[in-house]
């Protein structure tokens, strides 16, 4: 094929396809937001690293990254801290004991910040979605199995998975 129908540039490009974004709310914590301000900073600062090296790979990379988390950013809506432990709510760490005899506790929080081997679980998650607005006994569907509820709290859970 004769360079004249190639467009100047094609095939050099280095741009990246944006990371998917959720259509669920943003709900995040607060330190859910602090994390989305981090990755803001680091992103730019791997932009501005990239630039001046003229990186065209890590340009794209950080640009993908800078524009989700700044995205991210402008839709998140920071969920106050539940002010009762009478219903599970976002914010909440909560205690299950599963039909398989394990005990697990996980906080619910936004999407961005979950990490269930850290203990926290996303709000959009169908476990959390289960323990919404449910109270200490009652048992949910998880999965293939059930759960019952033995605690709500408000404090910062760390994961029992045993």
């Amino acid at each position: 094929m004769s360079r004249a129908f190639v467009r100047e540039g094609e095939g050099d490009r280095d741009d990246l396809p944006d990371r998917p974004i959720s259509d669920a709310p943003n709900d995040v914590s607060r330190e859910g937001l602090a994390q989305i301000e981090a990755a803001i900073a680091t992103a730019q600062a791997a932009l501005a690293a990239a630039q001046a090296q003229d990186d065209r790979s890590a340009i794209a990379s950080a640009s993908r990254d800078l524009r989700y988390w700044s995205a991210r950013r402008a839709s998140a809506h920071v969920v106050a801290e539940p002010d009762d432990d009478n219903q599970v709510r976002f914010g909440h760490a909560v205690a299950i004991l599963r039909d398989d005899g394990r005990r697990q506790t996980f906080r619910i929080v936004g999407e961005d910040e979950a990490d269930p081997a850290r203990g926290t679980v996303s709000r959009a998650s169908p476990l959390a979605r289960a323990l919404f607005g449910r109270s200490v006994g009652d048992v949910v569907r998880v999965g293939d199995g059930e759960a019952e509820i033995l605690s709500i709290s408000r404090i910062n859970a760390h994961s029992d998975n045993g």
